[in-house]
């Protein structure tokens, strides 16, 4: 009899409920549903609307029921940093506010009078970056302070959903290190920093690890999708998950995972909090078994979706592509730059920082392809660069995993700008990696060696370079 897996994997532009099995050492995957997801603009507040990403979740689910593959367990994952806060009657306090709002804005400054920069970054490890839900929690401290104050629990959006599915409120250690609140060394809420800063501690939910079993849906839930099934938690930041699917057990290996957010880093067995690594702007973020997932996050396949929209979906990603690839333009742009995480018009962005860095401006929709996807390339480069230094190891290989992996010119520029053989796939990581989770903790692998060479026997790899 088959034994399905169900991995719920929400992006922050679309989202998917996908079965797995194992045969004989082989994992098979379905999807079943997928659904658009996307800010809403929310009495001037970009929001995630909750409601809607947990009734996709059912509607996933009773697709399960329809074809008769019932999942045995479930787990969710989700992008990281965003919360909601709940009232003693579990009811939503406020907006699911996401990271793009500009309430964050000011923030860092609000904290360093505090806490320092460089002592935040020795005691948590993680990069700066305004959305953070440190800085998050000062924009609601300093701007809606009612809302913290009536707050009896913070639980972060994969969190949320899984409290949906149960009634149970937990806080998984994977989502919990992107706040910027968790004790790298304790593995734990830095309950200490969380005083200074003057946000409730009660509201901190205890720290779960990847693979720890919920317990069965609530019973409103089971009735309505006409079944039930042990929740899960898997890596429920979304990289964490992705991160698992690299199909390799090579002691140094160097991955990207590729979506909205570009993450470039490698996997390590303790944190490096170190003045070096907090000057190239690493961060330290936890990962399955208090593994480190030490990495850097670049702004990503964000830039090119964005101007897909902007063009008002008239060509498709591969489109963009192959119309990058006619372009001659041969400006750069540095994808880090904050301009890029939320403009009005990344056209215009781009733009803007040509003229300002006296570069050729881009005119076609073919240059603002190739200037995103160059720029890419060359931010993967400089990245390895810094990553050898700090690290101290020379790399040959590149994985790169998940959705972005399917750029076929940004794969050829990567391999050309790093001179590294670049391995592309699984193009489903975070799913993948969510199901590993699922499946070691029913032993349906021995260990995530075992899971991650079932994952390289698989799937089908390209290989660049």
């Amino acid at each position: 009899m088959e034994k399905y897996f169900a991995a719920v994997d929400m992006g922050a532009s679309s989202g998917r409920l996908i079965l797995g099995e194992n045969e004989n050492g082989i994992i098979k995957l379905e999807e079943i549903h997928r659904f658009e997801n996307g800010l809403k603009d929310i009495k001037g507040h970009l929001c995630w609307d909750t409601k809607y990403l947990f009734g996709e979740i059912l509607t996933g689910l009773k697709k399960c029921k329809a074809i008769g593959k019932i999942p045995s367990t479930i787990g969710v994952d989700t992008w990281g940093v965003d919360f909601v806060l709940l009232d003693e009657n579990d009811n939503l306090i406020g907006q699911a506010v996401g990271y793009r709002d500009s309430r964050n804005e000011g923030m860092d400054k609000e904290v360093y009078k505090i806490i320092s920069e460089v002592d935040l970054y020795a005691r948590t490890g993680i990069q700066k970056a305004i959305y953070n839900t440190i800085y998050q929690l000062m924009a609601v401290k300093t701007q809606n302070p009612n809302q913290l104050g009536n707050a009896k629990a913070l639980l972060m959006m994969p969190d949320y959903m899984h409290f949906l599915l149960t009634g149970k409120k937990t806080s998984e250690y994977t989502i919990a290190t992107t706040s910027q609140l968790i004790n790298p060394n304790t593995k734990s809420w830095d309950y200490e920093l969380i005083d200074m800063l003057g946000y409730p501690k009660e509201i901190f939910q205890e720290i779960k690890v990847p693979g720890t079993s919920l317990g069965n849906l609530r019973k409103e839930v089971s009735e309505e999708i006409g079944f039930d099934c042990e929740v899960i938690l898997p890596g429920s930041h979304d990289t964490a998950s992705a991160v698992l699917a690299v199909p390799s057990n090579e002691k140094n290996t160097l991955y990207i995972s590729s979506g909205t957010w570009s993450l470039m880093g490698v996997e390590a067995m303790k944190p490096d909090c170190s003045k070096e690594s907090h000057a190239l702007n690493f961060t330290n973020e936890g990962g399955y078994n208090y593994r480190f997932r030490y990495l850097k996050n670049i702004m990503g396949l964000w830039m090119i979706q964005s101007l897909k929209k902007e063009l008002d979906d008239k060509y498709s990603f591969a489109e963009l592509c192959e119309m990058a690839e006619e372009s001659s333009c041969v400006s750069i742009v540095d994808c880090n730059d904050e301009r890029f995480l939320a403009p009005k018009s990344m056209m215009d962005a781009v733009v803007t920082f040509c003229k300002e860095s006296n570069q050729p401006e881009p005119k076609e929709p073919s240059d603002f392809a190739r200037v995103i996807y160059h720029s890419l390339a060359v931010c993967y480069k400089k990245t390895l660069a810094e990553i050898e230094f700090v690290q101290n190891v020379k790399y040959q290989k590149l994985f790169i995993v998940g959705g972005g992996s399917n750029a076929k010119y940004l794969n050829e520029l990567t391999a050309k700008e790093t001179r590294l053989t670049v391995s592309v796939g699984p193009t489903e990581a975070t799913a993948i990696g969510n199901i590993i989770v699922q499946m070691l903790a029913k032993n349906e692998f021995s260990s995530l060696e075992e899971a991650r060479r079932a994952v390289a026997e698989s799937f089908d790899v390209k290989i660049y370079g």
